[in-house]
């Protein structure tokens, strides 16, 4: 037989090809998956590794005008407060109990007694503030008269602009001002 004429082996010429053309084939899809995961992954480990925002400082509310504040009697203001959670940004009703006293310093408490974070309120007749819930009474300067609070009450860090009360973050009572 002559080797010219000889027929090939049925699918040799063909294999070689298809391995090529296989090859090729299956190196473009692991690259596609390659980059798709690449794609969706950078995002979560930039997450992971970017460094943690700092807690927001300087976040003051502005809470009303000192000019309306009786002077030595204490006032319940309601403002407002923006909170950023995650993506979403919330607005929430604050109230702050206010006392202006002669010399216009400002002292603004937090809503909550401190025992069990009842709303407590003013009363005028005893010229104290009481909690509801357990007989708490706090003075006009926040210390614990009687009750089971464990604490005075917390304080919002408070300053004048103007003619404009700004409250800022609320502070346990014994924490120190940063």
């Amino acid at each position: 037989m002559d080797p010219t004429h000889a027929k090939p082996r049925p699918g040799a010429a063909a294999t070689s090809n298809n391995n090529t053309r296989r090859g090729f084939l299956v190196g473009a899809i692991y690259s596609l998956w390659g980059l798709i995961g690449t794609a969706l992954s950078a995002p979560a480990i930039a997450y992971l590794l970017k460094a943690p925002r700092s807690p927001q400082t300087g976040n003051w509310v502005e809470a009303g005008d000192i000019a309306k504040l009786p002077q030595d009697q204490p006032i319940e203001l309601v403002f407002r407060r923006e909170r950023k959670d995650g993506w979403k940004v919330i607005s929430e009703k604050k109230t702050a109990w206010v006392i202006r006293s002669a010399d216009n310093r400002i002292v603004a408490f937090g809503p909550q007694c401190t025992h069990l974070g009842c709303a407590y309120h003013f009363e005028e007749d005893a010229g104290k503030f009481l909690c509801p819930c357990h007989n708490s009474l706090f003075s006009t300067e926040g210390r614990v008269l009687t009750g089971p609070a464990p604490r005075p009450l917390d304080r919002y860090e408070a300053k004048i602009e103007g003619s404009k009360l700004l409250l800022g973050r609320l502070r346990q009572s014994g924490e120190r001002s940063v």
